[in-house]
């Protein structure tokens, strides 16, 4: 029997895009997005698309080396440019549970996928499916686990109010899945919110990687360290820069044999000697080279799509 940390998925949902690209209708509220494809000039070329589905290919190739179950879809879609981006509206939990996500950009919504819920069904115990996408009919949206960072172990939902990431879907959400909500505002150094959580936030077993200064109200920043202390993790602080180097958007994995932490190479460089210490206490860095998908705004974390359901039996 493989062995189950609610925390960290032993196995992984990826989508390997044929035709990728940085989402236009994306851009306006994403400054990751435009700070990365200033930034890295070397994945900003005509051969980006190429470049995109070998990394892919590599890392699940890896996380497969690793022990961690990967099951891989291929998007040939033109029109869906972020569905490398899966955990944003689908996640499973424990007890054989699956949310659907209502999205913010319209051609977003086109990634749902039948087959993705069918292979669910067929490979673990799927007890119900709680399908929020209608309430994209009020402009209510709730990015999945993108727009919340959830703590398996103390049942709290992170997540920083933006246009993705509405009070009243993050509400309902917490009330199905018997999480707490813990809801705040982030913002950068030029006073742009944050539009999702997991680029600032990484929690762990036993650690959180956190851009703390990023949350300007100092009760709600006292508020929320104090709960990751009290739950016994060590928390590790991560600068501004390094949020843009997308360090905080990072996902603990369970194999057999040890925990991981999959990041990208661009954020494990980003990150200091002592910091790289105490991850390696609990956890073994995993860094993949994603550069090419980071143009798109988002790193590794946000192309897992963890899988918290008990596998049935072969």
């Amino acid at each position: 029997m493989r062995k189950r940390n609610p925390q960290a998925p032993s196995a992984v949902v990826m989508i390997r895009p044929h035709h990728f690209y940085a989402n236009p209708q994306t851009q306006g509220d994403n400054a990751f997005q435009a700070l990365a494809c200033a930034s890295d000039s070397s994945a900003a070329t005509v051969e980006l698309d190429r470049l995109a589905y070998q990394q892919v290919t590599d890392a699940a190739y890896i996380l497969e080396s690793y022990g961690i179950d990967v099951h891989i879809f291929e998007d040939e879609s033109k029109d869906t440019p972020d569905s490398v981006f899966p955990n944003n509206w689908f996640s499973t939990h424990s007890g054989g549970h699956v949310a659907i996500y209502p999205m913010h950009a319209q051609n977003r919504r086109q990634e749902r996928r039948g087959d993705i819920i069918d292979m669910l069904k067929q490979a673990y115990r799927v007890q119900d499916i709680v399908d929020y996408s209608g309430l994209e009919q009020d402009q209510l949206y709730l990015e999945g686990t993108g727009a919340m960072v959830l703590d398996h172990i103390e049942r709290v939902a992170y997540a920083v109010q933006s246009n993705r990431t509405n009070p009243l879907a993050l509400e309902r959400f917490c009330s199905h899945f018997n999480y707490e909500p813990m809801l705040f505002d982030a913002f950068d150094e030029n006073g742009v919110a944050v539009y999702h959580t997991n680029v600032l936030m990484c929690i762990g077993t036993d650690f959180v990687m956190l851009g703390a200064d990023m949350i300007k109200n100092p009760i709600r920043r006292n508020e929320i360290i104090t709960r990751f202390e009290d739950s016994g993790r060590e928390v590790i602080m991560l600068s501004s820069r390094q949020i843009a180097e997308f360090c905080g958007n990072a996902l603990e994995l369970q194999s057999d044999e040890q925990r991981l932490l999959a990041l990208s190479q661009r954020a494990y460089n980003a990150m200091e000697t002592e910091q790289r210490k105490i991850l390696e206490k609990s956890v073994t860095l995993l860094p993949l080279e994603v550069s090419a998908i980071e143009t798109a705004g988002g790193s590794i974390r946000c192309m897992l799509a963890g899988i918290h359901l008990a596998p049935r039996p072969v």
